[in-house]
Formats: structure tokens, C-alpha cells, sequence
């Protein structure tokens, strides 16, 4: 780049760029973005140094290696938010997205982009990014201290303390002797009215008065849908899960409740990517989910008696991003195993809601789209907590798998049906005619490099998906729990020892898999008495076993003193004999075997 400076009068430019009749300039004293413009209106214009420029914008460059690490931090970051953008500061198009983009990745607004980089352009150097230390503002006064501190001690709390009591508590604690008398002179209330005024901070004051989580629920800024902060395309799944609002029957009739809907919904495009219809939440709706992300939509439907193009719902690998929110599940052990998949869990704050909207906004818009035709039938009506209010669940009639042919139709009709009216097309999507449908941008957009979807199999993510716990490998194989497990090929490993981590499965105790440097290697169970029982089972079994030696243990005890005493009683009527004959004992023994000797065959007879 040409970075030379020309002034005219009060006008100072900086000369970017340029070509044959067009140069690229920067206006240094308005600080305006750059622009191109002819050649010709700067001929008169006269050159003019660094240093001379400097002197008269009152700049100073200090030398970076004499600022503090905490300065030179600060620098480099404002620096980093635009250095993406220098290269192509001259494509106005180009300018525009990186200046889009870098806002969004930084969680900055555009203009605080633009300010950045108006600023380097202009001096030329990252020092100008170093706050200006206000050495002429003036200290405050000792009554604007003691205001200042009345304020923050006394009406900046939960308390809500209004303005006049803070303004008493102030006088009683800093303008009072010891007997309590008010001081000759002290600010009035006015003055310290006028103080709170020009002082007050509307952000510190919700925040402080009300908390943090009501002024993200009730007063924080609403800037923006929130979701395009970190979605810039396909591969960020939003997971959350609803209670539908319709009562279902089993086979037989009987009431059963509201079944749990849980839905991932592309940011980017608004795809439903999987769904799970269950009466449970938690892991087991999650796992659920999981598999038919990754399922053949198409067979899916079809086993449903659904047909569809597979166009309408092509999905069958897993968004690289999962974002949920602080839900106890989500936060499981289980769902953060998911990052060995390459995946990665983002758990949004609380009060956050615009942060969600794609996922909330799914929800809302399956059930107004059922809830019209099901009217009579369980649909629950917003009354139904309101005393006297009818009950819905007397009109129930549709049971789990009827109502899930219902919502499939539903997901297919918002995948491939309607209409996005606000999405944000990208000038290759116009090109090639992409219709605001989100099937189809998802279909577009599968085909980018910028796409960010992860491949795998039914088998390796259940086994991601399952529980884990510490195993140990001892000389009766690998324990885990309660149990024993053995493989031909770690017969070293049961005599060296040590411990290990194995996935289970709670449902069948003879699902046990050793990870071994990433991989699962499945073991058997030796105890195969527990196979097919979960793990609930054994554990209750071991319990009842536990229980049953810990009742008898006391009436054992007591059998082994009882013993004791009939041999000792036994033993004291015996006479020892000091003179006992140890010759010809073979003979001895022999006769005495012939004595007591008894013939079973004979009927117990015993030889004489």
C-alpha cells in the first residue's frame, strides 16, 4: 500500500491506494472510512511527513516494548479484530463481510469495527489502539466522594433504597460527630440528586437493584435475534426439548399423559436435523434423538407409511456443534462424551431465550400446526390450569404412534413447505436460485466447504452415548462393579493389574466395553447367571444377598462359641494315657478298621 500523506488547508488525507485515474484515500481529520475518488481533486494538494502529521494531530508512537504486558494485551486484541479486514480494505463488497464477519466473531457492533479500523488506517500503527490516559481530569471533590460512596453503598443494592434515604445515610455516616449532630456544611439533597444524575449508569443500576438474571429476563438491550453471534452455516444444532400439548391413550384406552417432544434444529437454515417423540426425557429422549439424526429419513418415514423424496429431509450426520441450554441433561457426563466424535456442547446461559429462537420457534410453529385439526381430541387449550376449566383429559382417544405420524407430518411440511421470509441469502445462493425453504438451503449448503457436519454410525454413537465408570483388572478378569468380565487378549493385563474405563450399558449387565486408546473392546461376563438383567437387578440381587448374610451373621457367631464348648467339654473327658504303646500301630489301625468296618451292600452289617 501507498501510505502518503497530502494536506490542504484543514483537509489531511492519506493516500492508501490507487491506480490510473482513482486513488484510495482517508480522510485523517474526520476519520471517516476510505473511499476512492479521481485523481484530479487532490493535484493541489501539497505532501506532508509522518512527523509533521503527527505534530499536528498531537500523536505520539511510543515504543510498544516499553508498554506493559496488560497494554500491549489490549492492543493486539483491538489490532486482531481488524487485521482480517487490512487486506482487502479497498473491496468495498469484500469490506462489508469481513467487517460483518469479524463483528459477529468478536461480539463487537460494526461501528466499533470501523472505528478500529479508521483509526490504524489513519496513524499506522497499533499504539494508536492504547487508551489515552486523561491526565487533566480533574480528581473529585471529597463531598462527590462521599456521594459517590453513599450511592454505591446505600441505593446501588437489593435493598431499593430510594434516592432521599441514601441521601440521609449519607449525612449520618460522613457529615455527623460523635453525638450524632449535623455538621455547618454538607452537600444538599439537590446536589446529590444532581450527582446521581450525571453519574447514573442505567446498566450498574437494573443489575444492582434487581440482579443479574432480571435484567437479562426484563431490561437487558434486545439487539439482534441473538443466534447469528456464532452461525455463519450448516453444522450448529440447537437441542431442546417441550411437553406437547395433547393428552394420548394407550391401545387399550387408558389416559397416559402428555408425551416429550425433543427436537436439534439447524441454526443456519432451520432444518429439524432429528426428533424424538417419547414419554421420558432426559438421556434416554436424548439417545433417541441422536439416532435418528443420522438416520435414513427416508426409510424412516417410510417405516411410518410416509413417503418422501429424499430432498424434502436429507440429513444423516451429526451438526459439529450441539447448543442446548442448562438443562440437567444436557449437562450429563454422557452428552459431553460427544466431543470424542469431534462434536462440540455449547450450554447457553440462563434468561437468554433470543439465543434459542430457531428451536423455540420450531416448537411453536409444530404445535399450531396440529393443534387446530386436534381440537376435542386431548388438545390441551390454554385454560386447563384455570379452576373449573374443562379437563382435556377426558377427550383423549389418540395413542403415542398415531400422534407420531401427526408430528412427522408436521416436520416434513416445515423442512420442505414453508416459507422463510427474513433469511439472510448470500449473493451465490441468489445465483443459483436457492428458494427460502429449509430443506432446500440446507441441501444448498451440505455441498460449502463451510459446511460442518460429522459422519458416523448408529453403533459408534450409542457406544459414545453410554455411561462410564472405573474398571479394574485384577486375577479374576476385569471387575466391573459387582461383576467379572474376561477376553482372550488381556490375559497379562488380569496379572499386571491396574485401573481402566469401561462404558456399560444399565439395561444388560453383559454389555461392558473397555476403552482402550479410543477404542471399545467388548467383554464377556462370567457371571452369566446376570445376563439380560440391567443393572438395577444385580445390584438389588447383591443387596438382598448382603442383607441375608448380615441376619444370620449374629446366630453364626453364636454357633462357633457353641462349638467351642462341645469340643472343649469333649476333650476334658478324655484321658491321656502317659504310657501310650507305639509299637505295631499298622496292626492296631487294621484291627480297629476291621471293628468298626460296615458293609452298605450287607444292609449296615458290621464285621465281627
Amino acid at each position: 500500500m501507498q501510505c502518503k500523506i497530502i494536506k490542504k488547508d484543514n483537509n489531511i488525507y492519506r493516500i492508501l491506494d490507487s491506480n490510473d485515474d482513482y486513488v484510495f484515500v482517508i480522510d485523517c481529520v474526520k476519520r471517516t472510512m476510505p473511499k476512492w475518488i479521481k485523481a484530479d481533486e487532490i493535484e493541489s494538494y501539497d505532501r506532508c511527513t509522518e512527523k509533521e502529521f503527527r505534530s499536528l494531530a498531537d500523536m505520539t508512537v511510543p515504543d510498544i516494548k516499553t508498554l506493559s504486558l496488560n497494554e500491549q494485551k489490549n492492543i493486539n486484541e483491538k489490532f486482531n479484530v481488524i487485521a482480517e479486514i487490512l487486506p482487502c480494505v479497498s473491496d468495498y463488497k469484500t469490506r462489508t463481510q469481513k467487517i460483518k464477519e469479524s463483528a459477529l466473531a468478536h461480539n463487537l457492533n460494526k461501528q466499533t469495527i470501523r472505528k478500529y479500523l479508521c483509526l490504524y488506517l489513519v496513524y499506522q500503527t497499533r499504539t494508536v489502539f492504547l487508551p489515552k490516559k486523561n491526565e487533566n481530569r480533574p480528581e473529585l471533590s471529597q463531598d462527590e466522594k462521599n456521594m459517590r460512596w453513599a450511592l454505591n453503598k446505600f441505593f446501588y443494592t437489593q435493598n431499593k433504597n430510594s434516592l432521599k434515604t441514601a441521601y440521609i445515610f449519607m449525612l449520618k455516616n460522613k457529615y455527623c460527630d460523635e453525638n450524632g449532630e449535623l455538621a455547618e456544611n454538607y452537600p444538599t439533597f439537590y446536589q446529590f440528586r444532581y450527582f446521581y444524575r450525571k453519574t447514573k449508569n442505567m446498566q450498574n443500576y437494573y443489575i444492582s437493584r434487581n440482579g443479574l438474571k432480571n435484567y437479562q429476563r426484563n431490561n437487558r438491550p434486545l439487539l439482534g435475534d441473538g443466534v447469528h453471534a456464532f452461525v455463519q452455516s450448516v453444522g450448529k444444532g440447537m437441542i431442546d426439548s417441550t411437553i406437547c400439548d395433547i393428552y394420548l391413550v394407550n391401545n387399550t384406552g387408558d389416559v397416559i399423559g402428555r408425551p416429550v417432544l425433543t427436537a436439534c434444529v439447524d441454526a443456519y437454515s432451520g432444518l429439524c436435523c432429528g426428533y424424538s417423540l417419547s414419554w421420558e426425557g432426559g438421556i434416554y429422549s436424548l439417545k433417541k434423538l441422536m439416532l435418528n439424526i443420522i438416520a435414513d429419513k427416508t426409510e424412516y418415514c417410510k417405516s411410518f407409511g410416509i413417503d418422501i423424496n429424499s430432498d424434502d429431509w436429507n440429513c444423516d450426520r451429526l451438526p459439529s456443534t450441539l447448543v442446548t441450554d442448562m438443562g440437567s441433561e444436557y449437562k450429563s457426563e454422557n452428552l459431553e462424551q460427544l466431543s470424542e466424535l469431534g462434536i462440540t456442547i455449547v450450554n447457553l446461559p440462563s434468561y437468554r431465550p433470543e439465543l434459542k429462537g430457531c428451536i423455540e420457534k420450531f416448537f411453536d410453529t409444530i404445535q399450531n400446526l396440529f393443534k387446530p385439526h386436534l381440537k376435542g381430541k386431548g388438545v390441551v387449550e390454554p385454560d386447563f390450569q384455570e379452576r373449573g376449566a374443562h379437563d382435556y383429559r377426558k377427550d383423549a382417544c389418540l395413542t403415542l404412534n398415531e400422534f407420531e405420524k401427526i408430528i412427522l407430518h408436521c416436520i416434513i411440511f416445515y423442512n420442505s413447505k414453508r416459507v422463510i421470509n427474513s433469511f439472510p441469502y448470500t449473493e451465490d445462493m441468489l445465483k443459483d436460485r436457492v428458494k427460502p425453504i429449509s430443506s432446500q438451503i440446507w441441501n444448498w449448503c451440505i455441498g460449502e466447504k463451510t459446511a460442518n457436519l460429522i459422519q458416523t454410525d448408529s453403533r459408534q454413537l450409542m457406544l459414545t452415548l453410554l455411561p462410564r465408570v472405573q474398571g479394574t483388572f485384577t486375577r479374576f478378569g476385569l471387575k466391573v462393579g459387582k461383576l467379572h468380565y474376561r477376553h482372550d487378549d488381556y490375559t497379562e493385563m488380569y496379572l499386571k493389574g491396574g485401573n481402566v474405563t469401561a462404558a456399560y450399558n444399565p439395561e444388560n449387565a453383559a454389555d461392558v466395553w473397555l476403552i482402550d486408546n479410543g477404542r471399545y473392546i467388548k467383554f464377556n461376563l462370567i457371571e452369566e447367571r446376570f445376563t439380560d438383567r440391567s443393572l438395577l437387578e444385580v445390584e438389588s440381587q447383591y443387596k438382598q444377598k448382603y442383607e441375608l448374610a448380615k441376619e444370620t451373621a449374629n446366630g453364626s457367631l453364636q454357633a462357633q462359641i457353641d462349638l467351642s464348648k462341645h469340643i472343649e467339654a469333649i476333650a476334658l473327658t478324655a484321658v491321656q494315657n502317659i504310657n501310650n504303646n507305639l509299637k505295631n500301630i499298622r496292626d492296631t489301625r487294621k484291627k480297629e478298621r476291621n471293628a468298626t468296618h460296615i458293609d452298605y451292600v450287607k444292609a449296615g452289617e458290621i464285621y465281627d
